[in-house]
């Protein structure tokens, strides 16, 4: 089993795929399911998984993200939910849809990097583009997605740069 704290440290962005290397089905099915996995309020799962793999197809999703590099990846994932499926606090009317689709999208890019695949987070696309492309309803709502692939030979990583930890911590 791979080291959590390694695993975290070891994903990145990838923006550049390798277009002659198919994803095996077997851990593309790994990945989903590990997003399957994921917590949400009251366990109520108000997801559902878009697997774009059809040339026609990524082709409509790619045009509501504006950088060319998308197109060299051969799969895009797509979590949606609908807000009326989600669980709602009582006392202030939170809905939990964000945080449950953010969490299932974290577990889904960590489990792609721990399967040797590349991701990027993208929320900098054009909701109505996306929506019309996968044929959403107006009730369903995306808040990010992320190309899956293999990383080009030599793509290009940039370090990450975070706050050193005492920083954000406050010990109470």
């Amino acid at each position: 089993m791979t080291d959590f704290h390694e695993l975290a440290s070891k994903r990145c962005s990838i923006r550049s795929y390798d277009t002659g290397r198919a994803i095996p089905d077997e851990l593309l099915l790994r990945v989903l399911d590990a997003g399957r996995l994921a917590p949400s309020a009251k366990n109520l799962q108000p997801w559902k998984f878009h697997v774009v793999r059809s040339p026609e197809m990524l082709q409509k999703v790619q045009a509501s993200y504006s950088r060319d590099w998308l197109k060299s990846a051969p799969c895009l994932l797509v979590v949606s939910g609908k807000r009326e499926q989600a669980w709602v606090r009582s006392l202030d009317g939170y809905n939990s849809l964000e945080t449950d689709l953010a969490i299932v999208m974290d577990h889904i890019i960590l489990a792609a990097t721990a399967q040797g695949l590349g991701t990027c987070w993208i929320a900098a696309f054009d909701p109505v583009a996306l929506n019309e492309a996968l044929g959403l309803g107006p009730d369903d709502e995306v808040f990010a997605f992320t190309p899956l692939g293999y990383a080009a030979p030599g793509a290009i990583t940039v370090p990450k740069n975070r706050r050193p930890l005492d920083a954000m911590t406050e010990f109470l």
